[in-house]
């Protein structure tokens, strides 16, 4: 026990000396480089954590729209707000749901094997951009033929005209899935180069926007 105890305190003499001279063991320096190095490890994949965490709630150059309207004035205005979203170079999307869907609609197409209650649906509502009436003083469709009248005299582009801005733009649109199986509207039915989702891909886009609006 002497001769172990002699050990001991000789080690420990030792590293004393180590130390006051400047000189620590190997062993310790790396036990003690070990030990930082897991710390170092751990912060840093805590940062890295919380940065990914920041990025997802910081929104993106986005603009993301919601058209519900079928009002020729309020979509004219959804485009108008997206072409503008589009050139001013956020990356803009247009998520168009129920009455929405009527401007995507093209002129004169059918589908066949609609029921009773579809066919009617798809009989009382504006079968493309050029059947939508105004929001306001539309007096049976003559309200939207002044409106596009007087645009036209003033050199405004038409409804058509900006649509065809807009993807010439890189807007994206999208139809909702879940509204064309209410009211009936097949893909057939509507215009090409359209994406077709619900409405949580439409929050997952609307979530990094800094732009949302409800049209």
């Amino acid at each position: 026990m002497a001769e172990a105890g002699s050990e001991k305190a000789g080690g420990v003499a030792a590293m004393a000396e180590g130390v006051a001279t400047g000189q620590v063991p190997a062993e310790l320096s790396a036990l003690v480089v070990a030990e930082v190095g897991r710390q170092v490890g751990a912060l840093r994949a805590e940062l890295e954590q919380k940065i990914a965490e920041l990025r997802e709630r910081t929104p993106e150059d986005r603009a993301a729209l919601v058209v519900f309207s079928g009002d020729l004035d309020r979509v004219m205005a959804a485009f108008v707000i997206a072409t503008g979203a589009a050139a001013a170079g956020l990356e803009t999307s247009i998520f168009f749901t129920f009455w929405g869907l009527s401007a995507l609609k093209k002129k004169g197409a059918t589908v066949a094997g609609k029921g009773f209650k579809q066919r009617m649906f798809a009989l009382m509502t504006p079968a493309g951009t050029e059947g939508l009436g105004t929001s306001k003083l539309n007096f049976f469709g003559m309200g939207a033929v002044m409106l596009r009248s007087m645009m036209k005299e003033q050199g405004i582009a038409s409804l058509e005209e900006l649509m065809g801005m807009a993807r010439d733009l890189g807007v994206t649109m999208t139809a909702c899935t879940m509204s064309m199986d209410a009211m009936g509207i097949a893909k057939e039915e509507l215009v090409d180069g359209l994406g077709y989702a619900g409405v949580a891909a439409f929050m997952a886009d609307a979530s990094r926007a800094r732009v949302s609006l409800f049209i």
